[in-house]
């Protein structure tokens, strides 16, 4: 754990990291698909287990004991399995129905955790734990997709006063957005990979709880908008 550190700090992104869980897990549970249905509290607790194991990596100081690895551990051991899961579940044809019957309306909720997670960033760079370049005082902007999201959700959805392309458009963007803090959070991390911000690196993932946002929190919300652009380019949108 970050010394020093703001208690409510943490909690305030422990608190994040249980409203992105309950927001999935929602999702899954308003699955059109009986199944998926059946199987939401299965997967649930395999995501809590998830959790618990990042949390025993990073508590034992995994990510952070050796940061020349190569490839970095928490690439290694805590990015690589959801993406790889994300990955396997579009390519065959379960993952995909188990994709097609997720609500469009509740994905796009789940968005709304970006806010208090740029809130958290902009808290740990003041307390000297991530460079400037991952706030949206620098060159992080996903704060845009947690604030809009209510908004194309219950536009989009609820009153249908949205055009389903311009949803598509958003969710292009959103993960965009995405990507581009993603990457510039990896180029500033400690590690071989580290191209910029070594007067402040980014420590703050390597340690509990923050672990969660690469290793949980940003698989979530990616699966989020791969899973939402397929169900709106498979309804000939376009």
């Amino acid at each position: 754990m970050i010394e020093n550190l703001p208690v409510y700090i943490s909690m305030i992104f422990g608190l994040t990291t249980a409203a992105t869980l309950l927001l999935f897990y929602s999702a899954v549970k308003k699955s059109r698909l009986e199944t998926t249905q059946r199987n939401a509290n299965l997967i649930f607790s395999g995501l809590i287990i998830w959790l618990v194991i990042q949390a025993i990596l990073t508590l034992k100081s995994v990510y952070n004991s050796d940061t020349n690895s190569i490839p970095p551990k928490i690439l290694l051991f805590g990015i690589l399995p959801p993406v790889l899961t994300i990955i396997f579940l579009f390519s065959i044809q379960k993952g995909r129905t188990f994709i097609d019957n997720l609500p469009l309306i509740n994905l796009t909720y789940l968005n709304i955790v970006r806010i208090p997670v740029e809130l958290v960033l902009l808290g740990l760079f003041l307390n000297n734990t991530i460079p400037q370049l991952m706030t949206f005082e620098g060159r992080n902007f996903d704060i845009i997709a947690g604030i809009t999201a209510p908004f194309i959700a219950y536009f989009g959805f609820t009153k249908a006063k949205i055009n389903k392309k311009i949803i598509l458009v958003w969710n292009f963007i959103c993960l965009a957005l995405l990507l581009n803090i993603v990457i510039n959070a990896l180029l500033s991390t400690p590690s071989p990979l580290q191209k910029f911000a070594f007067d402040q690196p980014n420590i703050a993932i390597l340690n509990f709880p923050f672990s969660w946002l690469p290793t949980f929190i940003v698989p979530i919300v990616l699966f989020g908008h791969l899973a939402s652009i397929r169900q709106l380019i498979k309804r000939k949108i376009v």
